[in-house]
């Protein structure tokens, strides 16, 4: 892709693009916080053990990891818009796999929808995350994505109400009835349990339709990145990707920072009902989660970059990440689930700092770094899946703090110090 440089859209003619991906972002945050209601969901419909639950996200994440480089090749022949449309249009057949497969009670059936949903987001996350980088000043990138986030989130909180309502509504007393029926009676339960989740993923698949429909139909702009990004900015022009140290510790910073985040959102149903917390309030602890993330993007838009930088929110955010986590770990009960909970304020903010910081000045490789970025979603996938099995072993909050003080001490090094690896002689 050429490395011309293009003109940088006004701030008026980025109201519209701003608001399109808006949506898509709404429709991300949707989606991806399902994840810990269906963790409730499918331990019951399905009979399962925390170790085959947390399956769900892992199946969700890992597709992350096995589709986004592919996807960056995809964006290349479709261009940005064509491709957001190609991801939503695969998004609404893993939802129609998984509503189906579910409803049947076929488990692995039911993770391969989620894994085809995953396919579709990486599609639609590696190209909608640089776009909205690179739609203005790559500086204030953050201040964008967090009125993404904020979209995100808001759909994050309905997520888990709604799927509480329609379909987890009474889970705590069918819960005592399945363990107190003879098989036959058992089976009916589940099965009448389980076909609740049917119509929500149909009527979310036939909209995810209508959306890709309107984005191939919308004014959306198409945007090279090479222009817009230029890696002259930084002194590497010509180089390969191999010569940007930043995006690479970046990749590794974005692996942890989605690692922290899936067990502060999908987790902390788990996390409280280790305490003894009944089913019908713990399936509702990933909407206190996307509260406080909401809260931290609104913080966050208002102060970056007016008042900080982007690099410095992501550092203290971190530092919050390492006392909450400690907050956790000392406390019990409601008061550890709140901190639990409180870890999204720290959270929210770190994606939109991350990205922009790791892709800076790629130029012509911007996609490609975009997927490399969107391969550390993968963090998801493993580290719940550390966490399920290690605290088998050892007290689950020591298992909660052990994975989680490290991740937040290395965002806290990047943020203070790893972007700005390999970039110190640039003017």
């Amino acid at each position: 892709m050429a490395t011309t440089l293009a003109p940088a859209p006004t701030d008026r003619s980025n109201i519209g693009p701003m608001m399109i991906i808006g949506v898509l972002f709404f429709i991300f945050g949707f989606v991806t916080w399902l994840n810990g209601p269906l963790i409730t969901f499918v331990k019951l419909a399905f009979q399962v053990q925390d170790a085959y639950a947390f399956l769900v996200p892992f199946a969700f994440y890992i597709s992350y990891f096995v589709f986004s480089l592919p996807a960056s090749m995809v964006l290349r022949r479709t261009g940005m818009k064509k491709g957001m449309a190609l991801g939503l249009f695969v998004m609404a057949i893993g939802a129609m796999m998984f509503g189906q497969f579910a409803t049947m009670r076929v488990f692995f059936g039911a993770l391969a929808g989620l894994f085809v949903i995953g396919a579709g987001l990486s599609l639609l996350q590696t190209a909608s995350n640089p776009y909205i980088s690179i739609l203005g000043p790559i500086d204030s990138a953050a201040q964008r994505i967090a009125f993404m986030g904020i979209c995100n989130k808001f759909a994050g909180i309905l997520a888990p109400l709604l799927i509480g309502a329609l379909v987890l509504h009474g889970i705590g007393d069918l819960d005592q009835q399945v363990k107190a029926a003879d098989p036959a009676t058992r089976t009916m339960l589940l099965d009448t349990f389980a076909a609740k989740i049917h119509l929500p993923y149909m009527i979310m698949a036939g909209a995810l339709v209508l959306l890709a429909i309107w984005v191939v139909r919308s004014s959306l702009p198409e945007i090279k990145p090479a222009g817009a990004n230029d890696e002259r900015a930084i002194g590497h022009s010509g180089r390969s990707i191999f010569s940007f140290p930043h995006l690479w510790l970046g990749v590794l910073c974005l692996f942890l920072y989605v690692g922290v985040e899936v067990m502060a959102g999908d987790a902390i149903g788990t996390y409280g009902q280790g305490f003894g917390l009944p089913l019908d309030q713990t399936k509702f602890f990933t909407a206190f989660t996307l509260g406080a993330m909401l809260l931290g993007y609104v913080v966050g838009l208002l102060v970056i970059p007016r008042f900080v930088s982007q690099q410095r929110y992501l550092a203290v955010s971190a530092l919050l990440g390492v006392l909450f986590t400690l907050g956790a770990y000392v406390t019990h009960g409601y008061a550890s689930v709140m901190f639990v909970a409180a870890l999204g304020f720290a959270n929210a903010m770190m994606w939109p700092a991350i990205f922009p910081l790791a892709i800076k000045g790629l130029g012509r490789h911007t996609e490609a770094a975009s997927a490399l970025l969107i391969m550390g979603i993968v963090g998801g996938a493993l580290i719940p899946q550390v966490f399920v099995h290690l605290k088998e072993h050892i007290d689950f909050q020591l298992a909660f703090a052990l994975l989680m003080l490290p991740c937040y001490l290395y965002i806290l090094y990047y943020g203070m110090r790893g972007h700005r690896v390999g970039q110190e002689h640039a003017g």
